[in-house]
């Protein structure tokens, strides 16, 4: 079994395997390329198409950060706003009509908790690694991931919901609720009420 399908089934792998480090070295070049580029700039979809092969139809502000890139899948309509950062070393699935706030990290790789497991160790082959494992991330369509929300490894958000600034999301989320906190928490289920069109004060006069 190669290091990367370790990596994938969320075993315990070499994060410095050579095949690893080259698909990151390859999507983190593709990332740096695209920050550089004017947000009009037509070349920002043809690396968007070379980074997130497994993408339906996605806007990323920039700038971006992705681990792989090729791990991560996108539905259509998805959004994310400034520093969006995604550490797919495990899938990470998006549904449709998905919205990320600025700074959002989806974060799939988990390290142990024993301080000694944790720490760089040499191979056979004479070079420093250590040990590291990853579990995958689900966003169901439909749901507003606000500023600042990390969404750990594990994880799945139910359809429609929306998870308040600054969250941390340890746990699953069920569909069609409210979520903020650290950890996040489901605060109250989304209703009719919430709807903007009763919102007359949002509206001209």
């Amino acid at each position: 079994m190669t290091e990367q399908e370790k990596m994938l089934k969320g075993m315990i792998y070499d994060p410095n395997d050579g095949e690893l480090a080259t698909l990151r070295k390859y999507a983190h070049k593709l990332c740096s390329r695209y920050n550089r580029l004017d947000e009009d700039d037509g070349k920002r979809s043809e690396i968007i198409e070379m980074l997130l092969p497994q993408h339906n139809d996605v806007y990323l502000q920039g700038p971006i950060f992705f681990d792989y890139g090729e791990f991560t899948s996108f539905g259509k309509r998805c959004y994310a706003n400034f520093n969006f950062t995604v550490l797919d070393c495990a899938p990470v699935t998006i549904g449709d009509d998905v919205f990320f706030g600025p700074n959002v990290c989806i974060a799939t790789a988990v390290h142990p908790l024993i301080a000694v497991e944790r720490n760089m160790y040499e191979t056979e082959h004479g070079m420093l690694t250590d040990r590291e494992y990853a579990k995958p991330i689900v966003i169901q369509s439909g749901c507003w991931i606000a500023s600042n929300v990390v969404v750990c490894g594990g994880v799945t958000i139910g359809q429609g919901s929306v998870i308040g600034a600054g969250s941390v999301v340890t746990r699953d989320i069920p569909e069609g609720v409210f979520a903020a906190g650290n950890p996040c928490r489901v605060i109250r289920k989304i209703t009719e009420q919430d709807s903007v069109y009763l919102k007359k004060e949002l509206w001209s006069k």
